[in-house]
């Protein structure tokens, strides 16, 4: 290993919509406890804000709702349109979306950690919503993947990269922050909770590596041939004891779950 710092620097993020399917099915499965909190009725407007591959949108749908589905993953979006080809999927961005006419509901599930400018995701969906329209999401909250990207800075680090701020890509906040927020944005929250959510990872004792492939590309990205295996062997050590039960490997997952209504 040579002792030159190395910078990390986030870049805009790209997916294998196919391979996030096969291999992190659970991230939308889980999603189906938060719309049953969604409770859509027929005939409302609802907008599925950071909607992957869309399967939780056609749960949605199902329910007679008018749902348009909108990621800024082009790779989401095509995946998306090619499976509910009656179901509007649009290609936009969290920090700056309009739509012509409101929503009486904004639903987000494992999304809005991804948007590290929350304040900005806030304005847009309160804007987005009618008086009386609802707020309903679930993403990651405080502590969550505490282990697993303790564990990613150390094997970065120790390959000569440097672990700081830039290696903070995702937005993990308090409930108190969160509702802070929203409240500021005359989005009255009216449920929160936060709790821990082990999440068993698909693939066996390749699971976390192949977690590691899709939800840590950024660091990837950066590693030699020869520093990825280092990596990979790096965390999985630190982790094995803690994270890995009967042949699975688990998320230490956190989540925050959150009903607002707009004034």
């Amino acid at each position: 290993m040579s002792g030159e710092s190395k910078t990390v620097i986030p870049e805009k993020r790209e997916w294998d919509a196919a391979s996030y399917d096969k291999k992190h099915s659970f991230v939308w499965k889980y999603g189906t406890e938060v719309v049953e909190l969604l409770a859509a009725r027929k005939g409302e407007r609802i907008l599925d804000l950071g909607c992957g591959t869309g399967h939780l949108t056609h749960q949605i749908a199902l329910s007679g709702a008018e749902v348009i589905g909108l990621d800024r993953s082009s790779e989401m979006i095509e995946q998306a349109r090619k499976a509910y080809p009656q179901i509007t999927f649009v290609l936009g961005d969290g920090y700056d979306f309009r739509f012509d006419e409101p929503f009486e509901a904004v639903f987000s599930n494992a999304a809005l950690h991804w948007m590290t400018r929350p304040g900005a995701v806030a304005d847009c969906i309160s804007r987005a919503l009618k008086p009386g329209g609802r707020l309903v999401a679930e993403f990651g909250g405080k502590g969550n993947l505490h282990r697993l990207h303790a564990a990613v800075k150390t094997a970065m680090s120790s390959l000569g990269y440097p672990v700081g701020e830039e290696l903070d890509l995702w937005y993990f906040p308090r409930i108190s922050e969160y509702a802070t927020l929203l409240e500021k944005r005359r989005l009255e929250v009216t449920y929160a909770v936060l709790f821990d959510r082990p999440t068993a990872l698909e693939g066996g004792d390749n699971g976390l590596r192949e977690w590691l492939e899709t939800f840590t590309s950024n660091f990837l990205a950066r590693l030699t041939g020869d520093e990825r295996p280092q990596f990979f062997k790096q965390v999985e050590a630190e982790l094995r004891p803690v994270l890995f039960r009967d042949g699975t490997w688990f998320a230490d997952y956190r989540r925050i779950r959150v009903v607002a209504v707009r004034d």
